[in-house]
């Protein structure tokens, strides 16, 4: 029982990391939807910090506008792809997949929802669903 259970945890282990390290970023920026990417790392530390905000922004933003990490520690073609030369580095595009602005270092919560209302994504309500 116990050689079964070993052998599930590390299946499940196996099978998490093969999907942190298979995402497909292709579709990133979302053409015909505002799109924010934070390339960063899950290890540097204004990652870190800016890990609860892209989670909430996440979800209030779901359904007005594409918000997306990329770890580039983990996906490092994407580096190069997105012309990154600092972690963190946050891109906006608008709904035709243009670059409109680009930020290098630790971005607020309201700095990111302020271009995003610049770009026409409605402000949402970060109280009651953040």
């Amino acid at each position: 029982m116990k050689i079964l259970f070993g052998l599930t945890v590390l299946v499940s282990l196996f099978l998490s990391i093969s999907i942190v390290y298979a995402q497909d970023f292709s579709m990133v920026p979302e053409k015909g939807k505002v799109t924010m990417v934070d390339l960063g790392a899950k290890k540097c530390i204004p990652c870190k910090m800016m890990a609860p905000i892209m989670g909430k922004l996440e979800k209030v933003y779901e359904g007005k506008a594409h918000i997306v990490f990329i770890d580039v520690w983990e996906n490092r073609e994407q580096a190069p792809r997105f012309g990154i030369r600092a972690i963190p580095t946050q891109i906006f595009f608008n709904e035709k997949g243009e670059e409109v602005y680009r930020h290098e270092g630790f971005l607020e919560e309201r700095a990111i929802v302020e271009q995003l209302t610049k770009m026409g994504v409605s402000e949402p309500d970060l109280e009651t669903k953040g």
